[in-house]
């Protein structure tokens, strides 16, 4: 049985995947709602994006499952594009604010 350091490692990886159009990590934007490890390898994660009609949608779930892929012991990763509850700003962490007004500064 995979452990729970397994479930960490899935949630560290997934730091490292960009929303494109925000230039910030989707677990600090709060995209990311469920991270699930079943036995045999299989990862299921719940997430949204920050709009529906998002046109990156196909490339972020993309560099999630390759992200999620690489964490040992993981085969195969299910990502599930959720809509309720609805993203909103306010799901982000102190981090991904702190980074867009940085952004917003150097513009």
């Amino acid at each position: 049985m995979l452990c729970l350091n397994t479930e960490d490692a899935i949630w560290t990886a997934l730091e490292e995947v960009i929303d494109p159009e925000i230039g910030v990590n989707i677990v600090d934007l709060g995209l990311v709602y469920e991270v699930e490890v079943e036995d045999q390898g299989h990862a299921k994660i719940d997430m949204t994006l920050t709009i529906p009609g998002c046109p990156l949608a196909d490339d972020i779930v993309k560099n999630v499952k390759e992200a999620v892929t690489a964490v040992p012991g993981i085969q195969e990763v299910d990502v599930s594009l959720v809509w309720e509850p609805k993203w909103s700003p306010a799901r982000m962490n102190d981090r991904a604010r702190e980074e867009i007004r940085a952004r917003q500064r150097l513009m």
